[in-house]
């Protein structure tokens, strides 16, 4: 399967979950390395434009990353009725950390906050085999339009 990353290029080369590590996010706790990436193009721009001041685009890469096939999925109705807010509830947090620990599987499949319809893929840097099953296929300049953000 292939899911995509939209990141600044000076961290292109990070797959190992750095920044989540470092700053948190809806699906992991600070300290727990994670790799938010989209099911698609799409998706990953939108994710990466609604985290970004608009004063502050950085140069950006896109990555086209392979995982394995097995994920493990939630699905909207498994969620907290207020799954959505901002910032998020602490209990997604909980619940990806409950995953990251169970090791079972490298990716967690979970609605997007911004296009409920479309999907996220939380990857899994401390699971036993992601330097082995995750390879990054594609690697390209990725042109911010400033009307994203205008």
């Amino acid at each position: 399967m292939i899911v995509y990353r939209i990141t600044g290029s000076k961290y292109t080369g990070d797959l190992l979950g750095s920044g989540g590590a470092t700053h948190g996010g809806r699906w992991n706790k600070k300290g727990t390395p994670t790799l938010y990436t989209g099911i698609n193009m799409e998706i990953a721009i939108l994710e990466t434009i609604v985290h970004t001041p608009p004063m502050l685009v950085p140069n950006l890469d896109v990555l086209a990353i392979e995982i394995p096939d097995l994920f493990t999925e939630l699905k909207i109705e498994e969620l907290p009725p207020n799954w959505t807010n901002y910032p998020a509830p602490s209990i997604l947090a909980e619940i990806a950390e409950d995953w990251v620990m169970e090791g079972k599987t490298i990716a967690l499949k979970v609605p997007s906050c911004v296009i409920r319809s479309s999907f996220n893929f939380i990857l899994n840097c401390r699971h036993p085999e992601y330097l082995q099953k995750v390879k990054i296929l594609d690697r390209k300049s990725f042109h911010f339009d400033s009307r994203l953000t205008g």
